[in-house]
């Protein structure tokens, strides 16, 4: 929604009518004298399908469940799980598991790219167990589905990476965790994903979540339609929007390193990266040479010590992107750059854009 109203603020006045629904309400009534100019729906079975085709007007899926009638504009639920997977490799973690929801296909798309992820690095299976989110089953027993989550997560082998497919399922696992006396995010690491802000923060602690892209997803779909209601044929191939990035909470900051001393390099960089520190002073830090330090945090994190500084200054200067308007010479000198244009030589080479397009990218979304 925030999307859609961003490209309608953009592209001049629509008149629309938006009834919140359920995925798995009934085809309304008004649907069939309803005299619109064009759709923007999750078409979630194929009743609705034929109900919206029958209409004969322009429409664009953002769910993608009931075949491809209509051009369909969805979040890339394969990078969203590389992400996850990337995040809690880089936390230490070398087991991992994946809670998805039963019955939606974003949710399966997810576990696939998340096992494929894990695989392609560590090998080894992946524990996996859905739990329904609430509202979605008629007569679910809320205790009864927590003490089955809590058992599955009991069985898990610590300290584990665990993917949640959804914040709105992430309270359940977080409380479930205390009931089988997990700790969290030593022995379970967790990554959500939507970053559902609310969601997130009356989790304890706060869920590590990844922003998937939805406000993009809805705009590139508002723009989609109104090629579309301009006489424009639809787009050939499926429109796929990359996720926006991960918000780092206390779910996932756990430090799960075989050496110690990488772990004491990882931590110092963590909270003094944005600093006008280098290499050397992190060596110092790890109680380590400056050679045996490089050695051992390229085996253990599969990347130099200069990288990790420059990702955790990345990651500072695209959440104050993110944020609002700040000035890019404060954004710069905040995450800890030499100079705002050594920060737009990084952005462009790590994220494919200038740090002002990606400011704009975000709000658009």
């Amino acid at each position: 929604l925030e999307g859609i109203g961003r490209y309608m603020e953009e592209r001049g006045p629509w008149a629309v009518f938006h009834e919140p629904r359920s995925l798995h309400d009934a085809v309304p009534q008004w649907l069939k004298t309803w005299r619109g100019d064009g759709i923007i729906a999750r078409i979630q079975h194929d009743t609705l399908r034929r109900a919206v085709a029958a209409l004969g007007i322009p429409c664009v899926d953002v769910l993608g469940v009931a075949g491809r009638s209509f051009p369909l504009v969805h979040v890339d639920n394969n990078r969203v799980a590389e992400m996850a997977a990337d995040h809690l490799r880089e936390k230490g973690f070398r087991r991992f598991a994946y809670c998805g929801i039963p019955g939606e296909n974003w949710s399966k798309e997810r576990e696939r790219g998340f096992r494929a992820a894990v695989a392609a690095r560590e090998g080894g299976d992946l524990a996996v167990h859905e739990h329904p989110a609430a509202g979605r089953e008629p007569g679910r027993h809320w205790e009864r589905d927590l003490d089955r989550l809590t058992e599955w997560l009991h069985r898990l082998e610590t300290p584990c990476g665990l993917m949640i497919c959804s914040d709105q399922i992430g309270a359940d696992v977080v409380e479930a965790c205390r009931r089988a006396g997990i700790g969290i995010p030593d022995d379970l690491g967790l990554v959500s994903v939507d970053n559902d802000e609310p969601l997130c923060r009356i989790c304890r602690p706060p869920l590590t979540s990844i922003d998937a892209g939805h406000r993009a997803c809805g705009y590139r779909a508002a723009l989609e339609l109104d090629r579309m209601m301009h006489g424009h044929s639809p787009a050939a191939a499926d429109i796929s929007v990359a996720p926006e990035g991960l918000v780092e909470r206390r779910s996932s900051d756990a430090l799960n390193l075989a050496d110690r001393n990488v772990g004491l390099a990882l931590r110092f960089i963590r909270e003094f990266g944005c600093r006008p520190i280098g290499v050397d002073d992190v060596a110092r830090a790890s109680g380590l040479s400056r050679s045996v330090l490089q050695r051992r945090f390229r085996r253990e994190l599969h990347h130099t010590v200069h990288e990790e500084i420059l990702r955790t200054r990345l990651r500072k200067a695209s959440e104050l992107l993110a944020l609002g308007s700040l000035p890019l010479a404060d954004v710069a000198d905040a995450a800890g750059f030499r100079h705002q244009e050594y920060m737009g030589a990084v952005f462009r080479k790590r994220m494919g854009m200038t740090p002002a397009r990606y400011r704009r990218r975000y709000h658009a979304g």
